[in-house]
């Protein structure tokens, strides 16, 4: 009888020792995701701060297929670690047939409901490299533009008929904005968009075992790549209800399968809000979504001419600047953090070649870092951000013109419509390398 005791006193010790043992595992993960509180972001019981960049290819290369290139992409996470960069924002999600022009290929999505196990498992691998390098990733999970199919491509599939490529010579950006626009108020596009998130989020990585949702890798999920409600015209303002229901919406449906991970829009800032404060802060009022975004572009915008520099540069520095401090100070009122989540400027002179010059753009870089390390040291809402983009090894096929991707060509920091190399930091980019190095430092120094 004594003996059968202490047996089940010895069982009993064992299970209470394994019980807390899981308890203690559980709490230590649970700490591993980046959460939120007020402006700022917490990791592991302190704050978070980053300078990261956007590796939009990522999964390309963690890819098991002719495209991929596994090895190139440990070589990428080494370099961006070494350099103290820790934070990734990459393409969760692309649509499309594989024989579309100026667009991505191969699709994570080829079809309505098809999906493309090679670059899930592409995404598993990059994942477990992150893991394996303490990275944080930001998925963004569709797209306003055409580049990686998006919503256009979901309204083309349901309507049954050709997507309106602005690239094409039949169409322009007024007919694609505004189709693009319609995905919103589309039941069954929102339908099989969330199909492919509910999929996303219950995968089990093949590397790591872990469910996407109780992955604490991935930081937070972006619900597109610059969603707008459509142009500033008479359509883009008719909009603005149904394009705020899709993000309140999107975002309750994402936190019901998934409540460990951050949520955050993925927008521009006004420039994406019809000029609009107020509709950005809509936006981003609602419970579920945790942080705001913002991106600049003083190219894109018509703020800079790099072939001007001397003329554009000072005048747009300024007016960057101070959309930075717009954007900061709406997220101090509205009492969540802000990342400036995409940014970037061509190589000088506008050339595409990784041999140019890169001063007017380590310039740039300095200034925008700074200013948002200090906002951040301040104790502001400026918690980060993720520069545009990371080109690492890949290299232009054709740098003496318009080079658009190629399907086999390299996967570099500009997305496939764009001249290859515009605004890619390539891995030889010793001058901006230095600068990044310096201010992710400065960046990582307030995480204690």
């Amino acid at each position: 009888m004594k003996e059968k005791n202490r047996i089940f006193i010895m069982m009993l010790s064992l299970f209470f020792m394994i019980s807390c043992a899981n308890r203690k595992t559980e709490q230590l993960e649970s700490n591993s995701f980046v959460k939120v509180k007020g402006t700022k972001f917490i990791l592991d019981g302190k704050p978070y701060y980053f300078l990261g960049t956007n590796l939009w290819y990522g999964a390309y290369l963690g890819a098991p297929a002719e495209y991929g290139d596994r090895k190139r992409l440990i070589r990428e996470l080494d370099i961006l670690v070494s350099l103290g960069i820790r934070n990734l924002r990459v393409l969760a999600a692309s649509e499309g047939p594989k024989d579309v022009d100026f667009r991505v290929r191969p699709s994570f999505q080829s079809d309505l409901g098809v999906y493309n196990e090679d670059l899930l498992t592409g995404l598993d691998f990059l994942l477990s490299g992150m893991k394996k390098r303490d990275m944080k990733a930001v998925l963004y999970l569709n797209n306003y533009w055409v580049w990686s199919g998006g919503m256009a491509q979901y309204v083309a599939w349901l309507n049954g008929e050709e997507l309106p490529n602005p690239f094409l010579e039949q169409y322009g950006w007024v007919d694609f904005m505004n189709y693009s626009a319609h995905f919103y108020s589309n039941e069954e596009a929102v339908k099989y968009f969330r199909d492919y998130v509910k999929i996303l989020l219950n995968r089990k990585n093949r590397f790591t075992g872990k469910f996407y949702k109780n992955d604490p890798t991935i930081m937070a999920w972006e619900l597109a790549n610059e969603p707008r409600p459509g142009r500033r015209e008479k359509s883009g303002v008719e909009n603005r209800e149904v394009f705020n229901r899709w993000i309140d919406e999107t975002a309750d449906y994402i936190k019901s399968i998934d409540p460990n991970h951050l949520i955050t829009t993925g927008s521009e800032g006004t420039q994406g809000a019809l000029d609009s404060l107020s509709l950005f802060i809509r936006a981003h009022d609602g419970e579920n979504i945790d942080y705001m975004t913002t991106h600049l572009w003083i190219l894109n915008w018509v703020w800079f001419d790099p072939t001007r520099p001397e003329e554009t540069y000072p005048e747009a520095e300024r007016k960057a600047i101070d959309y930075l401090r717009l954007h900061i100070e709406c997220a101090g009122n509205l009492g969540k953090p802000l990342v400036f989540d995409e940014f970037g400027v061509p190589r000088d002179y506008h050339s595409f070649s990784p041999f140019s010059a890169t001063e007017i753009r380590n310039k740039y870089y300095s200034k925008i870092f700074e200013y948002i390390y200090n906002k951040s040291k301040e104790g502001t809402a400026a918690a980060g951000s993720n520069f545009w983009g990371w080109g690492g090894e890949g290299r232009p096929r054709d740098t003496t013109e318009y080079s658009k991707w190629e399907y086999g060509d390299d996967y570099t920091g500009d997305p496939p419509q764009e001249p290859q190399g515009r605004n890619s930091v390539f891995s030889s980019d010793t001058s901006t390398l230095h600068v990044l190095k310096k201010f992710a430092d400065k960046m990582n120094s307030l995480c204690r």
